[in-house]
């Protein structure tokens, strides 16, 4: 199912520095929708993919974006690992 998705990072910006955060990228699912602002962080266990969020009105981050199955979350973060060299 993974496959029939064609998951392309479209545009990918590495960041200098010593933060958490190592990347922007932006991800085009079928060649119809793109996810802007999925981040590349440098957890405790490596490096993961995080997806959009936004700050509410009460200071707390939302995710913006939701993958409903593991195996779709496992494929985007492989795809988007993979474009950013790790």
């Amino acid at each position: 199912m993974t496959e029939d998705l064609k998951l392309t990072v479209t545009r990918l910006h590495k960041l200098d520095g010593t933060g958490a955060t190592k990347a922007f990228c932006d991800l085009s699912i079928l060649d119809c929708l793109v996810i802007n602002g999925l981040r590349v962080v440098e957890g405790k266990d490596g490096l993961f993919v995080s997806m959009p969020r936004e700050e509410g009105k009460d200071g707390k981050w939302y995710n913006t974006v939701f993958p409903l199955k593991r195996e779709i979350k496992d494929e985007i973060e492989r795809v988007v690992l993979e474009a950013y060299g790790g």
